[in-house]
């Protein structure tokens, strides 16, 4: 099947239209995400990433729909009440900042989205927003950082998660003074690009030594990847699994991963980490997942030996995303 992004367009109207037709609820439905760009095929795959806005407080906060193997819905449920204090959107990462990055409406009642895109988007890019916005990521990365100091090193599942937490706050505290905060698939492939526009080129690899002993090989990627792939089956497999392990997103992941991992395996290396921690703390009753897991992990340099020699690196990273965002903010005045 040949994907075009027409096609992609399509898709997601067709299926906007369904939705509204169905629930009454629905005030907006917007497209937001990788389909904005000229690329948003991955290892020819991707997501329709759609907002749907209710009156009303949804059931729930997210679903994941196969459209096909390489294609599916990727939908937020969010009340209207989150929209109605632009003053706060301004200062929203998510919620805020999605908004205001030129989606697509595909659903508006009453003109709904129009008139609260413009209200929070009037002032979303003065400085002392974007600095408001990065303050926040790397002050969630820093309170993680010393809650993972209080506890013994053991590098569970939840460690890890965490440890992987924080560094993605930590860099996105950089990328949001340049852009949207960078989303799974394409956040090493991205980075380097904002912390270069941050004059900081040094980051990107300083992320990645973070996350590796040695350099990544594609071998490695190759060797990890069939031990991943039962992880993400198990997880997918649940009755109760988070919507990121959704089989869906299967495909969406490894074909990114392989792809990615041909030019950067760093690059690819991240998604495939970020997801098999996910599913390793969703079946911490399953030995064999999580002896895979943990293999990884050694292989890494995560393990629980080497993770307090990896919390004192990370330290040092977050010291550097500090200092950036202070002299961001004596540059433009905040």
């Amino acid at each position: 099947m040949r994907i075009t992004l027409e096609a992609l367009h399509k898709a997601a109207r067709e299926s906007a239209e369904r939705y509204a037709r169905r629930d009454r609820s629905l005030v907006c439905i917007y497209l937001t995400g990788s389909l904005l760009g000229e690329e948003p095929l991955l290892g020819g795959t991707t997501d329709i990433d759609l907002i749907f806005v209710h009156t009303t407080l949804p059931p729930y906060p997210r679903e994941i729909v196969r459209l096909t193997d390489e294609i599916h819905l990727d939908i937020a449920h969010l009340p209207q009440s989150a929209f109605q204090q632009p003053r706060r959107l301004r200062a929203d990462n998510w919620i805020g900042a999605f908004l205001c990055a030129n989606p697509i409406p595909l659903h508006d009642l009453g003109h709904w989205f129009e008139f609260t895109q413009a209200s929070a988007g009037a002032q979303f890019d003065l400085p002392e927003y974007v600095l408001q916005r990065a303050r926040q990521f790397s002050e969630n990365a820093r309170q993680s950082w010393l809650d993972l100091q209080s506890q013994p090193p053991q590098a569970t599942p939840l460690q890890i998660h965490q440890y992987l937490d924080i560094l993605e706050n930590a860099s996105n505290a950089i990328s949001v003074l340049y852009g949207t905060p960078l989303t799974e698939r394409r956040f090493l492939l991205v980075f380097p690009q904002r912390a270069e526009a941050a004059g900081r080129p040094g980051m990107a690899a300083g992320l990645a030594d973070l996350i590796q002993d040695d350099p990544a090989s594609p071998e490695l990627i190759e060797n990890l990847l069939e031990p991943w792939r039962v992880a993400m089956q198990a997880a997918g497999s649940l009755t109760e699994k988070p919507p990121r392990l959704d089989p869906a997103r299967l495909p969406y992941y490894e074909r990114a991963i392989l792809s990615l991992s041909e030019a950067s395996p760093a690059a690819g290396l991240w998604p495939m980490l970020r997801t098999w921690t996910r599913a390793a703390r969703a079946l911490p009753q399953n030995p064999d997942v999580l002896t895979e897991w943990q293999n990884a992990c050694r292989r890494l340099g995560l393990s629980g030996e080497a993770l307090p020699e990896r919390l004192k690196a990370l330290d040092a990273y977050l010291d550097i995303v500090e200092e950036t965002l202070d002299l961001w903010g004596e540059r433009y005045g905040v």
